[in-house]
This record gives C-alpha cells, sequence and structure tokens, in this order.
C-alpha cells in the first residue's frame, strides 16, 4: 500500500540494502523449499530404470530400486534439482534443432507418452529421449537419439575420450535401449549440449552387444538378490572411494 511504499522511500540507503537482502533471502528460501517438497512429492520409481543400470555400484542401484530414502545430508538441493530441469529443457531445444533441420524426429508414441520398453513384468523399464526416422542425410535409419547436457569441463571429456569411456553409464543405457527397442541395426545419435557455450557434441555409437548383455545379466542379478532379501556388494572396499563419498547412500551403506 502507499503507507509501505513511503516508508520504504524514505529509508536510508543503508537500511534499504539490508531489507532487500533480507527479502532475497526470504524469496530464496520460498522458492527452494517449493522446489525441494515438490521433488519429494514426486512417486518414486519401483524399477530398475534402464539410466541407471550402468553405475559401477550394483548395491547403490539396489538401493534405489528399494526405494531407500538417502542419507539426511544427500538429498537432492534446489539448485541440483535446477541442474536437472534444465536438462529436460534443453533436451527440448535440441529436438527442436533436429527437427528444424528436416530430420523425421518422434519424441512420443500416438498417446502422447514417451517411447520405451518394458521387460520381468515391469520390474525393468527404460524410456527413451527419441527415434530418428529419416532426414535429408544419406544415413541409415532408422536410429536411437539420446540426448544430454554438460558443463564445459564434461563437454570437453566427451570430446577427448568419446561417450565409452568419458560417461560408461551413458554408453550402458545406450546399448540397453538400443537391445529392447530393437534398434540395433544402426548406430545411436548421441548429442551433448554445453551448457556454458552452448556447442554441441555429436558421436554415433555402433550397437554393443556385449554391453547390453552385461547390463541386462546385472539387472537380473538385483532383481534375484532383493527378491531373496540379500544386499550385493559394494563397489569399493572403502567409503573414501571416490564413488562412495559422493554417493547419496554412504553413510547407510558403510553402517550396515
Amino acid at each position: 500500500n502507499k503507507n509501505s511504499i513511503d516508508y520504504f522511500l524514505n529509508m536510508s540507503t543503508s537500511k534499504k540494502i539490508q531489507n532487500n537482502e533480507l527479502m532475497n533471502y526470504h524469496f530464496e528460501q520460498v522458492i527452494n523449499k517449493t522446489i525441494v517438497d515438490k521433488n519429494k512429492s514426486e512417486p518414486k520409481r519401483k524399477y530398475l530404470g534402464g539410466s541407471m543400470l550402468g553405475d559401477k555400484c550394483a548395491r547403490k542401484i539396489q538401493y534405489i530400486y528399494q526405494g531407500q530414502q538417502p542419507d539426511e545430508d544427500k538429498e537432492f538441493n534446489a539448485q541440483t534439482l535446477r541442474i536437472f530441469q534444465l536438462g529436460h529443457e534443453l533436451e527440448n531445444s535440441m529436438a527442436g534443432w533436429i527437427r528444424n533441420a528436416e530430420f523425421d524426429l518422434r519424441t512420443l508414441d500416438k498417446n502422447g507418452e514417451q517411447f520405451g520398453f518394458s521387460i520381468a513384468d515391469d520390474e525393468i523399464k527404460g524410456h527413451i529421449d527419441g527415434v530418428i526416422c529419416g532426414g535429408p542425410l544419406k544415413a541409415e535409419y532408422p536410429m536411437l537419439w539420446e540426448c544430454k547436457s554438460a558443463n564445459d569441463k564434461k563437454f570437453r571429456e566427451f570430446q577427448i575420450k568419446g561417450v565409452t569411456l568419458a560417461n560408461p553409464v551413458y554408453a550402458a543405457q545406450v546399448a540397453l535401449y538400443q537391445a529392447y527397442m530393437e534398434l540395433t541395426d544402426n548406430p545411436c545419435l548421441f548429442t551433448v549440449l554445453n551448457k556454458n557455450t552452448s556447442e554441441i557434441y555429436y558421436e554415433f555409437i555402433p550397437f554393443n552387444k556385449a554391453l547390453a548383455q552385461d547390463i541386462s545379466d546385472k539387472a537380473v542379478t538385483i532383481l534375484e538378490a532383493t527378491k531373496a532379501n540379500e544386499l550385493l556388494p559394494r563397489v569399493a572396499q572403502s567409503r573414501d572411494y571416490f564413488s562412495c563419498k559422493y554417493c547419496e547412500f554412504q553413510d547407510t551403506c558403510w553402517s550396515n
């Protein structure tokens, strides 16, 4: 109201700065809390997702499959969740650029749902980014399309090492999706968008039958162990191992 505005205008400069800082803090807290609360309210996966089966630690995957809550200090904060959301938005942009170049990219089925697969009585599922069914280049179609985004450091790793070495989890995801979506004849188009520079990395990944089989066997092992109430071995012998230090289940895992 007018009285509040007059009060603010008559404040000293230092008082205005303090008031602005306080308001900034409150806005940040309210928005961050909303983001975190919304994520917590989302239904948890009750299946093994194809995107996570490439993780080195089978026990970590088992924890996720069982619905284990992350350690108290390892839950995703609002900033991390915004990073995930930004990845989805960038994927939509990448899809638009591909279509604008007159490639026949299909990302949704006739019911408006993501293409995907489900096996083992819905215990193992995967949802792909899309399939390119044709286009202006003389390439072999259809081909799986998978899209990621990365900061500049990770992006350079993709450029130097390629997907298989830079991120084995992504490589496993691609092999599994190619196998179960029956897109094994032609390479997958894997794109990475640099969040810092908007550069795009393109790589064609041939189907790796052996990798797809290994990941499928791993999924079966996790399912069987869980049903038998067995906890699978850790990936390391010490909680100081690199991937253990950043695992959301570190305390849960090493306290058992």
